[in-house]
């Protein structure tokens, strides 16, 4: 197991893919519990697919992809909640046509270029060897804010996320609370698009926070449970995807529902016993 392990860090990429994937796990699990809690876990798989397709646009003009794709989705970001609090559309049905729509345009613009060229497959289907020491700097920041948005609003947050109506009658700026979680929200999507793919950012979200759920019973309990969850399913599904050659976004999604189906079986136990 330490040779193993010893092989495994003695290459640079799988460092790096280690440094910034299990900060960009810590800071989707703590985002994850609030928005399942808000009912808009979905957020991720649809601000993922407006990502892809800012990166095929990206791609075909030749510009930057992550200056691209990261003002592009937190604009939508921004739309998804405004149309889910106008009340015309419910978030479900919106992220659904954002999700939809962005990528039909991603794969209409790829095809009428060069094709699926390696650098949108990583974006599609994730890869650990597209993860750049640009990324890592860019993740220790976002984890960093995401951290500090925690430690200083937390019973701000915790107000906001299970009685809404409540805190905005007591002066708090609900609206402001919104705001800072979609953007950090669409900012952890573009940089996991990297590790996991277009496909399978939005499990670092939904996976944690649910497992933690049937784990732990206070919001302070499922906040760590959530961290540590999905610390965990990254950790070991890196060492499944170097060890038998499989791919890193699927393998640590692969872990995360071993471990949901296992919290659920033991909080059915406990439910009976």
């Amino acid at each position: 197991m330490i040779g193993y392990l010893t092989e495994m860090f003695s290459y640079p990429f799988m460092v790096r893919a280690f440094v910034a994937g299990g900060l960009l796990c810590v800071c989707a699990a703590l985002l994850g519990v609030s928005l399942v809690l808000k009912r808009f876990s979905m957020i991720g798989d649809g601000l993922s697919h407006v990502g892809f397709g800012a990166l095929a646009v990206a791609s075909a003009l030749n510009l930057a992809p992550l200056m691209v794709a990261v003002p592009v989705v937190i604009a939508a970001a921004f739309l998804l909640l405004r149309m889910s609090e106008s009340g015309k559309m419910k978030g479900d049905a919106a992220t659904a046509v954002f999700s939809t729509g962005a990528l039909a345009i991603g794969v209409m613009v790829v095809s009428m270029s060069t094709g699926m060229n390696a650098d949108l497959n990583s974006y599609l289907f994730g890869s650990i060897l597209a993860m750049s020491k640009r990324d890592v700097i860019l993740t220790v920041i976002l984890s960093a804010a995401v951290l500090l948005f925690y430690l200083l609003f937390y019973d701000k947050l915790f107000a906001v996320t299970f009685a809404e109506s409540f805190a905005r009658a007591t002066g708090v700026k609900t609206g402001v609370y919104h705001s800072l979680l979609a953007v950090l929200t669409a900012v952890v999507v573009v940089l996991g698009m990297r590790m996991m793919g277009a496909l399978l950012i939005s499990s670092l979200i939904v996976f944690p926070a649910l497992t933690a759920m049937r784990l732990c019973k206070s919001y302070r309990g499922v906040l760590i449970g959530a961290v540590a969850v999905g610390l965990m399913g990254f950790a070991f599904g890196m060492c499944m995807s170097f060890w038998f050659g499989t791919p890193s976004g699927a393998s640590i999604v692969v872990v995360d529902t071993v471990l949901f189906c296992v919290s659920a079986l033991w909080a059915w136990l406990r439910q009976r016993g």
